[in-house]
């Protein structure tokens, strides 16, 4: 996961899993914002405690096209102690929201327990600004100091930042 952020925020959501039509309502929106957020530089990622076949159909089923990660060991819920123990029957991981900057570092926690918990996508559109404005050098190309490195050949406040374009597209396995 650290390879799929890269550069870039992105939001991590640690799903109940299949069976919940809440979960469902939540990822078919994400599904529709997910063309803006791979214009933006965005990256999105769900962890489930499904099995890989069922999390591998959920995703199918949605039509998305970012990656699920299936943990069926429950490690993710372990290690953050975040059993929904109310739920007995599918012992799901309580569902949540992460908004996170570049190199994971979370920026932001949304609780979905309860549907209203669980972020809008104009609320993630405004954390991901709010991350970007912080980490792309050139948010406002229109402040001086900017237009005189342009003007100076001075690139490396730029998008890509110094990198080539084969190092920001290309993964490295």
């Amino acid at each position: 996961m650290a390879r799929d952020s890269r550069d870039d925020p992105m939001i991590l959501i640690l799903s109940r899993g299949y069976h919940c039509p809440k979960e469902r309502r939540q990822l078919m929106r994400l599904v529709d914002f997910y063309p803006e957020l791979k214009v933006g530089y965005a990256r999105i990622a769900l962890i489930s405690n499904n099995d890989l076949l069922a999390t591998n159909e959920f995703r199918d089923g949605l039509g998305a096209q970012w990656p699920f990660l299936s943990d069926p060991g429950k490690k993710v819920m372990t290690d953050l102690d975040i059993p929904e123990y109310t739920d007995p029957i599918h012992k799901p991981m309580a569902p949540y929201t992460l908004v996170l900057e570049p190199g994971l570092k979370v920026y932001k926690i949304y609780n979905g327990y309860w549907y209203w918990g669980r972020p809008s996508v104009e609320e993630l559109r405004q954390d991901l600004r709010d991350i970007t404005r912080k980490i792309r050098l050139d948010w406002d190309i229109f402040d001086p100091q900017l237009r005189a490195a342009w003007k100076a050949e001075d690139k490396s406040k730029f998008w890509p930042y110094g990198k080539s374009h084969d190092q920001v597209f290309v993964d490295e396995d």
